[in-house]
């Protein structure tokens, strides 16, 4: 009787022994859980993004960049990145073939170049921004200047505007300049940046009188001033056209984006940098 009770009792203990081993072995449920949460986690960090190429005029660049930080937060399955130039030279490479999902002119110039070419989606163009001509001066406005017809004067000796071939705000500029009669005079003292910003930097540098540039441009520094506003009616309406092109290999991430941008949240932004809507 006893050598069975023995019997019976070791064979308990060894089970127990058995239980306890496989339990150390095996993670607690909730334990299981978070490992394969975490496993989630990274997998889903490691899966690709959608990349939208995004053509922008040299204007947007401070507005463009707030913007991409917003929608890429709000929507990290998405990377922007920006290419910023002049619309005109942008133009030409989105002609050539450079891949590119959304095209943003600061003129609709190039706009309607492409549209003729049929290489944007003609149903999501829009123009949808405005923004204005101005004279500016390295800061402090030694030279004294106070309007358009200044800069054809004896008190500029060097002008700076953006190269009309290629840059909107150069092309602006020549309109302003041949309404008021004084074009001729202001090329001879003229020197041609590649884009806005490089007309914008040589005037905050000193080393020309005077520059053509958008206002949104001028409010970036404060090395420069504006002295006058192009006349009203000396040039045409600056508008900034936004479409979604037809080669773009992600046409519903672009249509998203494009959608953002005329959403309230961004025009808040334009709003904030001087752009005026035009929606």
């Amino acid at each position: 009787m006893k050598h069975g009770i023995k019997k019976a009792w070791s064979s308990l203990v060894a089970g127990l022994a058995l239980i306890c081993a496989c339990s150390a072995c095996s993670p607690p449920a909730a334990s299981v859980s978070s490992q394969a949460s975490a496993a989630e986690t990274e997998a889903s960090s490691d899966a690709p993004k959608v990349e939208l190429v995004v053509s922008a005029a040299t204007s947007l660049t401070d507005v463009m960049n707030e913007l991409k930080a917003d929608y890429e937060k709000e929507n990290p399955s998405v990377k922007i990145t920006p290419t910023y130039g002049a619309s005109g030279t942008l133009q030409t490479q989105i002609e050539e073939g450079a891949p590119t999902d959304l095209f943003f002119s600061a003129a609709t110039k190039q706009m309607t170049a492409l549209d003729k070419k049929g290489l944007i989606l003609s149903d999501t163009k829009v123009d949808l921004l405005l923004n204005k001509i101005v004279l500016i001066a390295p800061k402090g406005n030694a030279k004294g200047l106070s309007s358009f017809a200044d800069a054809a004067g004896t008190k500029v000796s060097k002008i700076a505007l953006g190269e009309p071939k290629s840059v909107p705000v150069g092309q602006y500029a020549e309109k302003v300049f041949t309404s008021l009669k004084l074009l001729d005079a202001v090329k001879k003292k003229a020197v041609y940046g590649s884009d806005v910003r490089q007309v914008l930097t040589w005037v905050e540098s000193g080393s020309v009188d005077c520059g053509v540039v958008y206002a949104t441009d001028a409010a970036t520094t404060g090395k420069v001033q504006t002295v006058a506003q192009a006349p009203e009616g000396s040039s045409d309406p600056v508008v900034y056209p936004v479409a979604v092109l037809k080669s773009s290999k992600n046409l519903d991430a672009a249509k998203a984006f494009l959608k953002f941008l005329l959403g309230d949240e961004a025009k808040a932004t334009f709003t904030k940098y001087g752009f005026t809507m035009n929606q």
